[in-house]
């Protein structure tokens, strides 16, 4: 591989050869299926194919919350897809996202099936379907769609680019891990400062706001991402931490994250969920 300070980007670049780290074998630089394979379907209205990454822990997340509320129209089946198997490129899963990235949903609760792909989108999608987690009033809610859209926007920064050279590149790089921690930084201090004014991110109710930043910042304030947080000095922001601490300790947290988890302890990995009394086989408490 190519020393970082000897490279020089070609005047058109062409894919030639993997670029190393943990996803080289399945990365491409083109869309689509590359395998025919449909998706397997449950009984529930909801049918998740996904993946226990911060992006999957969030949609687990809201339909565990919605089922504590009583939705039973929330009732899911959880399909894993396996990304490092390159199962997200699928004829079957392209059909529920051509964008080939975990989560994806099909919403068969009504006369035709709705497909959503985009974790954030499908958040927006079930809080408005089912009334819960988005305030009506129009100003609260213009409040919890611009955290919610600040979320997705900033989660790459966490994960495609501090998550990916600080963790998976093949070798330590100094411009791009000082480059998006001082960005993870600035996006820790921000939550820091807006939680210390309110109990949540949009106000004083838990919205979809807080299961969408939960899973990523959240994640790391409590040790779960990149085992980063002594370089990040996680424990510095106290307000996030009150935060972090208050969304993992509700049960709809603690039972969705660990849906279509594949890795860490066996007895806390719970490949596929089709009932609630899946979490009986594994300790979540």
């Amino acid at each position: 591989m190519t020393e970082e300070s000897n490279y020089t980007p070609p005047p058109v670049w062409q894919w030639d050869s993997e670029s190393g780290g943990r996803f080289a074998s399945i990365n491409r630089p083109t869309a689509g299926p590359q395998f025919d394979q449909d998706l397997p379907v449950g009984e529930h209205p909801m049918q998740l194919y996904s993946l226990g990454t911060p992006n999957g822990v969030k949609v687990t997340i809201m339909l565990e919350e919605l089922l504590e509320l009583g939705e039973s129209n929330a009732e899911y089946d959880a399909w894993l897809i396996n990304i490092q198997d390159g199962a997200q490129f699928s004829s079957g899963f392209v059909d529920v996202n051509p964008n080939s990235k975990i989560p994806a949903l099909m919403d068969r609760s009504g006369e035709k099936p709705v497909r959503v792909f985009e974790s954030g989108a499908i958040l927006l999608h079930l809080a408005d379907k089912f009334g819960h987690f988005m305030p009506k009033d129009s100003d609260l809610r213009a409040e919890v769609l611009s955290w919610l859209f600040w979320l997705q926007g900033s989660a790459p920064y966490l994960g495609g680019g501090f998550g990916h050279f600080y963790a998976y590149a093949p070798s330590k790089m100094e411009y791009p891990i000082n480059r998006f921690t001082m960005e993870v930084k600035r996006h820790l201090d921000l939550l820091n400062q807006r939680l210390r004014e309110q109990p949540y991110l949009a106000g004083s109710d838990y919205t979809i706001a807080d299961i969408a930043t939960w899973p990523w910042y959240g994640g790391l304030a409590k040790g779960l991402l990149y085992e980063a947080g002594q370089f990040l000095d996680v424990d510095s922001y106290e307000h996030v931490q009150r935060w972090a601490e208050a969304v993992s300790e509700r049960p709809a947290a603690k039972r969705g994250r660990l849906v279509n988890k594949a890795w860490g302890d066996a007895d806390k990995q719970l490949l596929e969920r089709h009932s609630s009394a899946d979490f009986d086989t594994i300790k979540w408490r």
